[in-house]
C-alpha cells in the first residue's frame, strides 16, 4: 500500500490557479482555468474555452476541485457529474433525485498534461446524486478524505434533504464504502462543504441556511460551530451567497473564503481573514469592489491552488 509523506510547505509558490466552470449553456459545464498572482486579480486562460472537457457520465461537470497530492508527485481534479444543459434545464431536471452516483476524476503530473476523465462511483445506494466533491489530506491516517453533497429520503418521507458524505482513499482509485458525514437534520439541507487546515486546526465551511464556519483538532473528530458570515458582521446568509471556498494566500498568515453571490447574480465575491477561528469578525473583511476582478468569464463554484512560478509559467505557456 502507498504510503505518503505529510504535505511540504513549498516556500516558492509564485500564484494561483483556479478552475471553474461558467454556467448551463453549450461547454459551460466543462473545466475552465484562469491565473493570478496575487489571488484577487485573475486572467482568463485558452481564449476563454475549456481546458477540460467530460466526455463520460452526464458529459458535463460542475463544481471542480483541484488538490496537489501529499508527495507532490501528483495533482487530481474532482468534479460533480452533472450537465443541467444536457438534462434540458433546472425546472424539470429531477437533479437531486435522479442525479450520478458519481464523481469525475482527471489526474496531471504536472498540470499541463492531464489524464482522460474517469468516473468513480462513491455515493450509497440511496443517493439521488453526488454534488460538489472536495478532498484533503488526513495527516493522522496518511490518506485522504473526499467529501461530497448527496440527498436521500427523508426518514418520514416527506422530503429529500441534502447531507455531507465521505469516504477514505489514498490514490483517488479504490475508495472507502460512503458515511455520512456531515447532516443538519432529515428535512434540512447542507451542501458546498469546503475544508482547509490552518493553524493547526482544521476548518470547514458549508452551505445550510447559512455559510456556517466549523473547528476541530481532527478530520474525523468532533466539530464545533464557531461562527457564520451573518454573526462576523458580514451580512450574508445562504439567501445571499453559496459555494463557499476556502484558500490560502501565498507566503502570508491570510486567507479567502470565496463565495457566489448567486441571488443578485454578482459572481464570486472573496471575503479575506487573518484568523479563520476569529469568532468575533474584528479580522474578517469584504473587499472593496475595486480590490478584485475575476475577469470577464462569470465563474461558478470553483476551486483556487496555489502554484509555483514554474508551473505558473508552464500553464500561461500552454493556454495563455
Amino acid at each position: 500500500m502507498q504510503m505518503f509523506a505529510s504535505p511540504k510547505v513549498d516556500e516558492y509558490l509564485y500564484g494561483y490557479l483556479f478552475a471553474h466552470f461558467i454556467g448551463e449553456q453549450e461547454d459551460g459545464e466543462q473545466i475552465y482555468f484562469a491565473l493570478s498572482q496575487d489571488g484577487l486579480h485573475w486572467h482568463d486562460l485558452n481564449n476563454k474555452q475549456p481546458v477540460l472537457y467530460s466526455t463520460v457520465g452526464e458529459r458535463g461537470v460542475r463544481d471542480p476541485y483541484l488538490l496537489r497530492s501529499a508527495d507532490g508527485s501528483l495533482f487530481y481534479m474532482l468534479a460533480t457529474d452533472l450537465s443541467i444543459y444536457h438534462r434540458g434545464g433546472w425546472k424539470d431536471s429531477q437533479a437531486t433525485i435522479t442525479g450520478s452516483h458519481s464523481l469525475i476524476i482527471w489526474e496531471s503530473p504536472d498540470l499541463v498534461n492531464w489524464s482522460e476523465p474517469r468516473m468513480v462511483d462513491v455515493a450509497t445506494q440511496q443517493a439521488g446524486c453526488a454534488w460538489a466533491p472536495e478532498a484533503i489530506y488526513d495527516e493522522e491516517e496518511e490518506d485522504y478524505l473526499v467529501f461530497w453533497a448527496s440527498s436521500r429520503d427523508a426518514g418520514d418521507g416527506n422530503g429529500r434533504g441534502m447531507h455531507i458524505y465521505s469516504c477514505k482513499t489514498r490514490d483517488f482509485r479504490s475508495f472507502t464504502a460512503a458515511e455520512l458525514y456531515i447532516t443538519r437534520g432529515e428535512q434540512s439541507g447542507i451542501i458546498d462543504t469546503t475544508m482547509i487546515k490552518a493553524g493547526g486546526k482544521y476548518y470547514r465551511a458549508s452551505g445550510d441556511g447559512h455559510i456556517t464556519i466549523e473547528a476541530s483538532d481532527r478530520l474525523t473528530g468532533e466539530w464545533k460551530i464557531i461562527s457564520t458570515l451573518d454573526s462576523l458582521g458580514l451580512k450574508l446568509t445562504g439567501k445571499d451567497v453559496e459555494g463557499p471556498e476556502f484558500f490560502k494566500f501565498n507566503g502570508e498568515e491570510k486567507w479567502g473564503l470565496l463565495v457566489d453571490q448567486y441571488a443578485t447574480n454578482g459572481g464570486y465575491l472573496p471575503i479575506i481573514t487573518t484568523d479563520i477561528g476569529d469568532p468575533t469578525g474584528a479580522c474578517w473583511r469584504k473587499p472593496a469592489s475595486d480590490e478584485y476582478s475575476f475577469g470577464s468569464l462569470k465563474k461558478r463554484h470553483g476551486t483556487i491552488l496555489p502554484i509555483t512560478k514554474s508551473e505558473y509559467e508552464a500553464l500561461l505557456a500552454k493556454w495563455g
